[in-house]
């Protein structure tokens, strides 16, 4: 099966391009995987940062 990585003699890594998915779809390794415009984005309350205290 051809993979967007590539083959190569033996073991080899995918060189400097970003991790992909065997359909060519950037996967892995910071990739986000949730919808931009989900439905539910604005249910969703990010964490009171707590910080140094005075």
């Amino acid at each position: 099966v051809d993979h967007p990585h590539g083959g190569g003699e033996g073991r080899q890594g995918r060189g400097r391009r970003r991790a992909v998915s065997i359909w060519g779809k950037p996967t892995g390794k910071g990739q986000k995987s949730r919808r931009a415009k989900k439905y539910s984005n604005k249910l969703i309350v990010s964490r009171r940062k707590v910080g140094k205290k005075r």
